[in-house]
């Protein structure tokens, strides 16, 4: 093999490229699929532009969700906390605070953090 393909200046002679540096490498079957499958959600058939991009501009993301776990926790022990009021609000007969509304402000809660989670989620599979 001469220098060219190997890396050296890539261009044959007589001709002049813009991109003069070849790269290879090395893929199983499932890895070329999910290129390709990636390559086709980004609407591109341009298979070495599309490598190029995400070599040069992609990023690999890693999120501590340990946060976002203890956020979880919390809510969960905030409804626990909220059943007890309204088991002894009932039990007792009294009515001073409106559980049905503290219930609604907690599903309303619960249902921002659930969005949050999601999208955190598809921010992580990417």
């Amino acid at each position: 093999m001469s220098d060219d393909i190997l890396g050296g200046t890539g261009a044959t002679k007589g001709t002049k490229r813009k991109r003069d540096i070849p790269m290879f490498v090395w893929l199983n079957q499932e890895e070329h699929a999910a290129i390709l499958q990636r390559m086709e959600q980004a609407g591109t058939q341009n298979l070495s532009a599309f490598i190029r991009k995400m070599a040069l501009t992609g990023y690999v993301l890693r999120v501590d969700l340990t946060p976002v776990r203890e956020l979880v926790t919390l809510q969960r022990r905030c409804a626990n906390n909220m059943n007890q009021i309204a088991k002894g609000i009932h039990t007792n007969g009294r009515h001073q605070i409106d559980v049905t509304q503290l219930q609604a402000d907690y599903e309303q809660l619960w249902g921002k953090v659930s969005d949050v989670l999601q999208k955190l989620t598809a921010v992580v599979e990417l």
